[in-house]
């Protein structure tokens, strides 16, 4: 029997919390939370570490070309980038392919920096996945591989 207006919905909250977006929404903010609070210990924020990571992965790197590949916001990676030059962790030089554009790098602390902050991130994730055995594990990986892949 489907609900019409004068009957109410039972079972609405339930429905919501089992539909697979739902739940990997709550992982994916349990993961986030778990990682930041982990990063947290070397002062950084998740979204410093994304550009930080970025910056090392493909730097020297356009600051525009930063913002498209981490699809932040760019007022807030010109803010992020400020603070991680300030802490000598970024470099911010001209572009060497075009001189008119900053380009940011990652310093030699940054990169030492983003080590411990891979450690910290493996560990908050074994936490994350310690209800799992290694199977489920590696199961669960190549589902959500597939799934952000298609």
């Amino acid at each position: 029997m489907s609900p019409t207006q004068s009957e109410p919905y039972s079972g609405a909250l339930a429905h919501l919390q089992s539909l697979p977006s739902w739940l990997a929404g709550r992982v994916a903010a349990r993961g986030r939370s778990l990682v930041g609070e982990a990063i947290a210990a070397e002062g950084l924020k998740l979204q410093h570490y994304a550009v930080l990571a970025a910056a090392a992965d493909e730097g020297p790197l356009a600051q525009a070309d930063l913002v498209r590949r981490l699809g932040f916001d760019a007022k807030d990676v010109v803010l992020l980038v400020n603070h991680l030059e300030r802490v000598g962790l970024l470099l911010r030089e001209p572009d060497p392919r075009d001189r008119r554009k900053n380009a940011v790098t990652a310093t030699p602390e940054g990169f030492r920096l983003l080590q411990s902050c891979a450690h910290l991130a493996d560990e908050a994730n074994e936490r994350l996945l310690a209800p799992l055995d290694l199977a489920e594990r590696r199961t669960l990986l190549a589902l959500l591989t597939r799934i952000v892949q298609d």
